[in-house]
């Protein structure tokens, strides 16, 4: 996340002239949005369902410190240790010295965010450890060099042809006139190649999607079991979270649960889902000599206190991308950040400031479709609003629209230059748009003429209207 941040609005229009972006982003409502609507409306109270969620994720934010003590004292209990991390360099530095104290030279991993996040991957090269991600997404965007495009699905961007393009040039070991053209012929590829990664590791680091403070627990949910391979093969098992993920118990967690699978896939469950608490015992038949868990802050406690903590909320189910209509129509590296969507607009700036990404809160029509999907109800558009206030007090962003906004205000404190000023645009565009019904260019709005038209205006304002109708 240290790298510098991508201007949003050059890149936003180069995805919208990439044909094979666009391609794949149609996938968007005949996947992930009729799925979730169909698993959401198969429940009994889809509605109370998310209302528990939310009240489940805001009492353990509420009480956040004293459950991460007593996960930490549940996984000791276990056998396990638990380490924490202010910042992602504290994260990287406790990690790189697990993996060099044991002489570990090759990682597999399991999905995280969050080793994004720190950029986790990178850091292991430098100490001469090989990391191998095992999710088939993350493992083709590793092959590519390229960051994840969604929370859920990391190589959502990309087609079939450019994951076969990306296998043949990677896997040079294998027969060069092997068929690649049927999608199970790329994950039969895939699974043969990481069975090696998987055998060879000398320790495994996954992500969670939940702590669970009564019992020390580490959940992840996979829908390929690389998760389970990850953990109980190596001797190592690390587990690199953000402190928010804790809830207090199993039950709460499964609540969440049911929510998350549904929200991010549509599913009722996924394929599998992981509990970890603790090293192999003596009784076990298999897992790690060692199990440990890096706990990250990384910016969560100066957003907790903030008055946009709800953020903080969010179980990383990708629902606000697929129904985004921005992120629908550029994808996720346009907006240069960890966490692309509504969801990076609303917590991208939390974590590392408004300066370093004062576009993207700006990226989105507040439709409130984010808002009405969120399994846990954050507040997503409220939390862009702040932060585009904040860029503005901040004097961030673009100067013109600055200007635009110093203006406005000064017409919306001034009645009798805004109703002037309105007249006269109102009289002005009805002149421009004629018997056309509909405007479809202006001086110095081509972009956002670019993907819609506007209405002729009324002859009266709504003001008027509303006086002489009273």
């Amino acid at each position: 996340m240290s790298g510098p941040a991508k201007n949003f609005p050059d890149a936003a229009r180069a995805a919208l002239e990439d044909v094979g972006l666009q391609t794949a982003l149609t996938n968007l409502k005949q996947g992930f949005q009729v799925k979730r609507a169909h698993a959401m409306a198969a429940l009994p109270d889809p509605h109370g369902l998310r209302e528990a969620g939310a009240a489940i994720r805001e009492d353990a934010l509420a009480r956040l410190g004293d459950l991460l003590e007593q996960f930490e004292a549940s996984v000791q209990k276990s056998g396990g240790h638990v380490h924490w991390a202010r910042d992602a360099d504290e994260a990287r530095t406790l990690i790189g010295k697990l993996l060099k104290d044991r002489g570990v030279k090759t990682v597999t991993k399991g999905k995280s965010m969050v080793s994004e996040e720190i950029e986790l991957n990178p850091y292991l090269n430098t100490l001469g450890i090989t990391p191998v991600e095992t999710d088939l997404g993350e493992y083709i965007i590793q092959l590519r060099n390229e960051p994840p495009s969604h929370i859920v699905a990391p190589a959502f961007h990309l087609r079939r042809q450019d994951v076969e393009e990306s296998f043949r040039a990677a896997h040079t070991e294998l027969d060069a006139g092997r068929a690649l053209s049927e999608r199970s012929a790329l994950v039969a590829e895939a699974r043969g190649i990481m069975r090696h990664h998987f055998e060879a590791a000398d320790a495994g680091i996954t992500g969670a999607n939940f702590l669970v403070a009564e019992s020390g627990t580490a959940i992840v949910v996979t829908n390929e079991g690389n998760g389970d391979l990850t953990r109980l093969l190596p001797k190592l098992h690390i587990v690199v979270t953000g402190i928010e993920k804790v809830v207090p118990t199993l039950g709460y967690a499964s609540v969440l649960l049911r929510l998350l699978t549904r929200a991010a896939t549509g599913q009722d469950i996924t394929s599998y889902v992981t509990f970890s608490s603790s090293p192999r015992k003596s009784e076990d038949a298999d897992g790690p000599s060692e199990f440990h868990v890096v706990l990250v802050d990384n910016g969560r406690s100066r957003l907790l206190a903030s008055p946009v903590w709800e953020v903080l909320k969010c179980i990383r189910c990708g629902a606000c991308l697929n129904h985004c209509p921005v992120y629908g129509a550029v994808g996720g590296h346009a907006y240069g950040a960890v966490y692309p969507g509504p969801i990076g607009a609303a917590l991208n700036p939390g974590l590392e400031g408004a300066a370093k990404h004062p576009d993207l809160p700006q990226a989105s029509s507040f439709c409130g479709r984010c808002d009405e999907v969120c399994p846990v109800k954050i507040p997503l558009t409220r939390t862009m609003r702040h932060w585009r206030n904040e860029a503005f007090q901040q004097g961030l962003g673009s100067p013109a629209i600055v200007r635009g906004l110093r203006l406005w205000a000064y017409l919306a404190e001034h009645p009798v230059f805004y109703r002037l000023s309105s007249r006269v645009a109102r009289i002005a565009l009805r002149l421009i748009a004629g018997r056309k019904g509909s405007l479809a260019k202006l001086p110095y709005l081509q972009g956002w003429f670019g993907a819609r038209d506007l209405p002729r205006p009324a002859k009266a304002s709504f003001q008027a209207q509303w006086k002489a109708k009273r």
